[in-house]
């Protein structure tokens, strides 16, 4: 007898084994005896594909496979080293546990309790000004949550007395059987902490946590951004009936500023600068996160120039040094002008154009080029 056991699965003879287990998956959904009823045909795909893949997740055995064929692992009259001549052989869990856990929704074999179940996880919101951003703050938060009833001290029992769950007796686990397939999932009832409430709590009603406001004193460090998310553990909602709290996890917003726009470690800002500072040169106080620090602007500054104050930025929870402060200079035109100004202005542009381009190196190259391109154009 011969099978192609990969053509059994549907798969490659180069298939991972990822895709060998993904493929016998879906062939195991569909022809499952829980799922095909007593269809013949559908029983012997699901044999093969089992047999299949018991043979191929074994990469000793799909080597022997690979290299002598299926007379190699099968072994006589469907026994021996192989024992898959047609039934099935071996520890039916160890085999399926993991996949037919995702199919029917049970657990690996063992007795041990689910445990108390852990209480939901809660996200928040949290705006800041920049500067709170840079230098950290503790800002309190006042939120609506799940809190172990002060009652019955999370236990939810009035005289806090239990007793072992009826339904799984205590194990906190139950069997099912799934046709020739025997599933353990957790207990329906006690919900895997094995044991139950015969006194429920009146304050919480047996749950062992009751709904309330309460305040989180949160310590938002030097240098967060935009998007970061600080975790507040424990500080989530308590669990049913005395189980673990889970986090707060708290989003981090930074508000737009007046004066500096915030990238990574740098900060930059835009800097005004009158025409006739512009022209013949100046200072200026820039302002910085320490306090105000003069800045050296040469002549004939041109408008977009940027200067770069090294160590005038910001130092981020990730980096070891802070960042640069970029000034971009805007150079202002004079608006509102009286009629003398005007005139001066006028006096002023009529010596720029008797000297020629002297003057305006950038606007002859613009202009000669912005002809080269017309002349091309209307050639």
């Amino acid at each position: 007898m011969s099978k192609d056991l990969y053509k059994i699965l549907g798969v490659s003879r180069s298939a991972g084994q990822a895709d060998i287990k993904k493929a016998y998956r879906r062939l195991a959904m569909k022809y499952h005896p829980d799922r095909a009823g007593d269809d013949a045909a559908a029983q012997e795909k699901f044999k093969e594909a089992k047999m299949a893949y018991e043979i191929l997740r074994d990469e000793r055995k799909r080597q022997m496979y690979d290299q002598y064929g299926f007379d190699a692992v099968s072994g006589q009259n469907g026994r021996g080293p192989g024992g898959f001549g047609g039934g099935f052989h071996g520890d039916v869990g160890d085999i399926f546990g993991d996949i037919f856990s995702d199919i029917f929704g049970g657990g690996r074999r063992g007795g041990r309790s689910a445990g108390p179940q852990r209480g939901s996880d809660m996200q928040v919101e949290m705006t800041i000004e920049l500067e709170e951003a840079i230098e950290g703050v503790e800002k309190d938060i006042t939120l609506p949550t799940m809190s172990p009833c002060e009652p019955c001290h999370g236990s939810g029992s009035k005289d806090g007395k239990t007793s072992p769950c009826q339904t799984c007796r205590g194990v906190g686990q139950v069997r099912m059987q799934q046709g020739m397939f025997s599933v353990q999932q957790t207990c329906p009832d006690c919900r895997g902490k094995g044991s139950s409430i015969s006194n429920p709590c009146g304050h919480c009603g047996g749950q062992g946590r009751r709904q309330e406001n309460k305040t989180f004193k949160v310590n938002i460090p030097a240098g967060v951004d935009e998007g970061d998310r600080i975790r507040l553990t424990g500080k989530g909602e308590a669990g049913p009936q005395g189980g673990p709290a889970g986090d707060l996890y708290v989003d981090i917003h930074v508000k737009p500023h007046d004066i500096f726009t915030r990238q990574g470690d740098n900060l930059l800002c835009e800097i005004p600068v009158d025409f006739a500072t512009a022209c013949i040169g100046g200072e200026l106080n820039v302002p910085t996160l320490s306090g105000a620090v003069k800045l050296k602007v040469p002549a004939e500054t041109q408008s977009g120039k940027q200067f770069r104050l090294r160590g005038k930025g910001v130092q981020s929870v990730r980096s070891h040094s802070p960042g640069d402060l970029f000034c971009k200079v805007h150079v202002e035109t004079p608006v509102n002008l009286s009629h003398e100004q005007k005139e001066i202005l006028k006096q002023f542009d009529d010596s720029l154009k008797q000297a020629g381009d002297k003057n305006n190196p950038r606007r002859k190259g613009w202009f000669d080029n912005v002809k080269s391109f017309l002349d091309k154009v209307t050639g």
